[in-house]
């Protein structure tokens, strides 16, 4: 099983889980969701303060049996040094079990080597893959061959959507 997590601050956080079994399918297998109160105010330089409870929290409601990896939407480091973002501190968090894999939509100049641009359908911009507990190469060529014909994975739009939809209500 692979999961990917995306959350949205509104004031509450509001996290969400897609999972699915295979890096080529269309749909989810499942859909988790979770409100709950942030307990860290954002700082810059330390974004996963803020979004990595959140992530925690509904990963313990979901369990970690069989998961062959979690993409989140961001960075897993921030410099080639090994600087931690979100996914690295989610990789640790985990005990470095599960591959962790970074899907930004924007780049991070401190970070050089340590990243894969993957250019998807007819997109002239690329996607930002980093990774922890799993080969680089690798995983950006998953990232390639998810499903959809456009820059941003049918499954991973569908996770951004979801994610703020509750909100475009009030």
């Amino acid at each position: 099983m692979i999961l990917a997590l995306d959350s949205y601050y509104p004031g509450n956080a509001y996290t969400v889980c897609l999972s699915f079994e295979n890096w080529t399918d269309q749909e989810p297998k499942e859909i988790f969701t979770e409100i709950s109160a942030l307990t860290e105010e954002y700082e810059p330089g330390f974004f996963y303060k803020r979004e990595l409870p959140c992530i925690l929290s509904i990963l313990k409601k979901i369990g970690l049996e069989n998961i062959e990896a979690i993409v989140i939407d961001g960075f897993v480091t921030l410099d080639d040094a090994g600087k931690l973002g979100l996914g690295g501190h989610l990789y640790e968090a985990l005990d470095r079990t599960i591959p962790i894999v970074g899907v930004a939509k924007n780049d991070f100049i401190n970070l050089v080597h340590g990243k894969r641009l993957v250019y998807r359908g007819t997109s002239a911009k690329p996607l930002y893959i980093t990774v922890a507990g799993m080969e680089l190469d690798v995983a950006a060529g998953l990232i390639k061959l998810m499903h959809g014909d456009f820059r941003i994975p049918t499954l991973l739009k569908q996770l951004d959507v979801l994610t703020k939809q509750p909100f475009f209500r009030e």
